[in-house]
């Protein structure tokens, strides 16, 4: 433990000491991401006064707060992931319901989100005890804040949040064309080694921005900023692009320009006789509308007719 995670530990007990911490209750504990100062003061507070602290696994949990200078005793770690989850979900309401106080952590992030977690909490409620969330890293708040992808009090405001999409690529592929017709900003999780099968789902979505956010909080954290149609070269160009976790952010699709319609109906007739490129091109010199909303609506099109829009 380095001296500034000692001050740190001082900071939490007398910024934090002094609050009501109910008993009976579960502590859902966000923790770092990556970056070990990412860790609020009531969560190292907390982290070490309850009886015990539920968590993924438990060997990356004692390092993590080994690190900080907490020791907790074998009886204080209770283990509860995603293939024991229901059984251990009741362990933990049975030692809740004795009073205990216990805290909840994933293995790195806020819980309960896209990390096991939700069941634990589900079954907690369902008991009639209390959850108190501790707020802190979140891998998909954190990207949103510097991707400028969320617009303000419009039809397209907010997010949707996805998680992971499904493995298989026909499953995949349909998850995004159906996410293609959201018109919010969207936030897709995904692991390093099915990336590269993301990126090339994405790439029929053509010119729809994308941002890649990977490696957030640490050394070399990378934000990018992409057409859909680039990603799978732009992580082609370099292998090390492809490793650590990754947050996927779909820009809200682009308003279409207030006019009579007039592009979409020039689009509709060249689309009959044209591929989408050309016709989007000419659509574009015609009307004077966006090319890159065009082109969406183009592809829209181009799926109610039931083609394949790569032409």
């Amino acid at each position: 433990m380095s001296a500034s995670f000692a001050s740190a530990l001082n900071a939490a007990r007398e910024a934090s000491g002094a609050q009501h911490y109910p008993q009976g209750a579960l502590y859902v504990v966000a923790t770092p991401i990556g970056n070990l100062a990412d860790i609020t003061l009531r969560a190292l507070h907390v982290l070490q006064t309850v009886d015990a602290i539920a968590c993924e696994d438990t060997r990356h949990t004692q390092s993590l707060l080994r690190a900080y200078g907490i020791d907790r005793s074998g009886s204080a770690w209770l283990a509860v992931h995603q293939h024991n989850e229901a059984q251990a979900a009741q362990q933990v309401v049975e030692r809740l319901q004795q009073g205990q106080r216990i805290a909840y952590v994933s293995d790195a992030g806020t819980p309960g989100v896209s990390d096991p977690g939700a069941r634990l909490v589900a079954a907690v409620r369902a008991a009639g005890l209390r959850s108190i969330p501790l707020p802190g890293a979140s891998s998909v708040t954190a990207a949103l804040s510097v991707a400028g992808a969320v617009a303000g009090k419009t039809e397209t405001g907010g997010f949707l949040f996805a998680g992971f999409l499904p493995t298989k690529a026909l499953e995949r592929s349909t998850a995004v064309q159906h996410l293609a017709q959201e018109p919010r900003c969207v936030a897709v999780l995904e692991a390093p080694h099915r990336i590269r099968d993301l990126a090339e789902a994405l790439g029929t979505l053509g010119v729809r921005q994308v941002t890649l956010a990977r490696e957030l909080t640490k050394q070399f954290e990378e934000i990018v900023t992409l057409q859909a149609q680039a990603l799978a070269g732009w992580l082609a160009e370099n292998e090390q692009r492809a490793r650590g976790e990754f947050v996927v952010l779909l820009h809200p699709l682009q308003a279409a320009p207030a006019d009579d319609g007039q592009g979409l109906r020039v689009l509709r007739l060249l689309l009959g006789e044209l591929p989408v490129k050309t016709a989007v091109k000419l659509a574009a010199e015609i009307t004077g509308g966006s090319r890159n909303v065009l082109y969406e609506q183009a592809l829209q099109l181009k799926r109610g007719d039931g083609a394949d829009g790569e032409d």
